[in-house]
This record gives C-alpha cells, structure tokens and sequence, in this order.
C-alpha cells in the first residue's frame, strides 16, 4: 500500500498506522477484548470475543444491545482514522443502530465497517455486526464523526496505564439482576426514575482527555429506555430495541453520568421515546437519544 503523512509529519506505511490503531484503542475496547482482524484504507474488520457479562438478559441469554452499539461505535472510528492521516482526533457525532436480530449467546460478534466519504471536518461511515455471516446481520449503524474534534490524539499521545477487568458483580435483588452487562456498568435506579451510571475507567473512550466511550454513552441511554418503559407501560416483558439514533452534543467528562427517558408516542404494539443522558447539570445534556422499540405483550404470533 501507499505511504501517508502520520501525526509526526514523517511518511509512514500505512500497516504501521493500522497496527498504530489496532494498539491504541479506547480503555473499554481493550477491557472487552475487541480487535481489529483485518484493516484497508477506510475499512475495518473487528470481532468481540463471547463474554457471559455481555449478556443483557439473562432470562433469554440475548446479549444486551448497548454491548453492540459500543462495538459498532469503536469500529466505526477505526474506519474513520484508516482513512484518515493519524494526525486528528475524531469524535461521534451521530450514531444510528438498527437492530436486526438478536444477538445469539455464547458467539462472537464481528462487525465491518466502512468510512466512505470524508469532507475537511466531517467522516461518513456504515458498519455491519453479524456473528456467522455478513448477509445475515445483528445490526446495522450508520455514523457521522468530526474530525479534528479536539487537540489529543490516541494513535500520539499514548499514556501507560493498566487495562481495567470487565465484571459483573452479582445482585440478585436489584433491577438488574438479569442484566450482567448493566451491572458491569455499575448503572442504578434513583428512586425518582432516573438511571445513574458511575465513573469508572472501564467507561473512558478516550483516554487522553478522558471521556466516556460514545458507545457507552448509547448504552446508558438504551438501558434507561428498557427500563424507564417496562415501569411506565407496566409491562410484563422488555420491549424488544428496533432502532436508537444517539446524538452527541459534548463530551462525556470523568464524573458521573445521568439519564431518563419520556414516551413521545405509544402504539398497540411499537413505542416511540425520547431519551436524554446528562452529568453534573440536566439542562445541558452530553447525549440525546431517539428509538423505538416493540412491545413484545402486543405479539400475536
């Protein structure tokens, strides 16, 4: 392959900026044990190993949606900086997850993902997340990124710090008694509703600054709609995530994390909701969701 300019000004091949990237990934893609197996010039080809913690219910074994919205989130940053330089950093703007299928238990994930247009300030990318096949997906995401987003730079200011441990500390009492992955979070219910995610350096993306995984973020956000739903609706079961479009309006600092969630329409069988996640003040928000999701009481067959 060619030679490109990378963050020191110096022509460097471009398997050196691949192994640059696949070496300096955020501290919770590390902690999950996310690779990259395969990088073209703004493509990426990831997988994450099984992990029963990844589980978002324990009842169906189904792995817990926000464990691939921060899968495809990484992996669509991987895409963006291997078409890119290695010289800015990148931030998500806008994520959008379409949930195809259920992830099935005890399988690894892979995703594709492919940055296929790049203006000065803005990269466009589509991921894939499948298990046996590409052509038969567990979801779909599509992703604005910024570019030149801030002054740190992953693949140049490499910091030494120890990869954090990914557990899910039982209780059997709690709301997430058969959530592993929301345990492993450290997420709790207020009892005004609201769900609270503390700090923690599993979370961080960017270790530079830090901040919060985006990924994470959407899966704060996700988890708050499962639950703020199910009381709501007084449902008997989870409603079934159908697509979640996470916007992201700042970074997410090093402190504590914040979240709620509104219906903005109910159906007979789909529900439209609102949701948006916030740290030290509610009124300016890091992230804002919108989704749906389906009401598994109202299935007929």
């Amino acid at each position: 392959m060619s030679e490109i300019s990378t963050y020191d000004g110096q022509p460097l091949p471009f398997e050196q900026l691949a192994s640059a990237i696949a070496e300096r990934r955020s501290t919770y893609g590390r902690a999950s044990g996310l690779r990259i197996d395969r990088a073209e010039r703004g493509e990426a080809w990831s997988s994450l190993p099984y992990q029963s913690l990844f589980v978002g219910d324990t009842e169906t074994g189904v792995i817990h949606g926000g464990v691939v919205t921060a899968m495809l989130d990484e992996s669509c940053g991987m895409a963006v900086q291997l078409a890119l330089d290695g010289s800015r950093a990148i931030a998500t703007l806008d994520l959008r997850i379409d949930y195809q299928k259920p992830a099935k238990p005890g399988l690894d994930i892979k995703a594709r993902a492919v940055c296929y247009h790049v203006t000065r300030s803005i990269a466009f990318v589509r991921a894939t997340a499948y298990q046996e096949t590409e052509d038969d997906p567990v979801a779909t995401a599509a992703a604005c990124f910024m570019v030149g987003a801030n002054r740190s730079n992953m693949l140049r200011d490499r910091q030494a710090h120890d990869v954090p441990t990914l557990d899910a500390p039982e209780d059997d009492s709690g709301p997430f008694a058969r959530s592993p992955f929301a345990r492993c979070l450290g997420i709790r219910v207020r009892e005004d509703g609201v769900l609270h995610m503390p700090f923690s350096q599993r979370i961080i993306g960017n270790p530079v600054l830090p901040a919060i995984h985006g990924g994470i973020t959407g899966a704060l956000l996700e988890t708050t709609a499962i639950v703020g739903l199910t009381r709501e609706l007084g449902a008997s079961t989870r409603p079934k995530p159908i697509g979640l479009t996470v916007n992201y309006l700042r970074s997410g600092r090093a402190v504590d994390s914040f979240a709620s969630v509104s219906i903005v329409r109910q159906g007979q069988r789909i529900v439209a909701f609102q949701a948006q996640a916030w740290q030290e003040d509610e009124t300016r928000p890091i992230a804002t969701a919108f989704g749906h999701f389906k009401l598994r009481q109202a299935e007929k067959d």
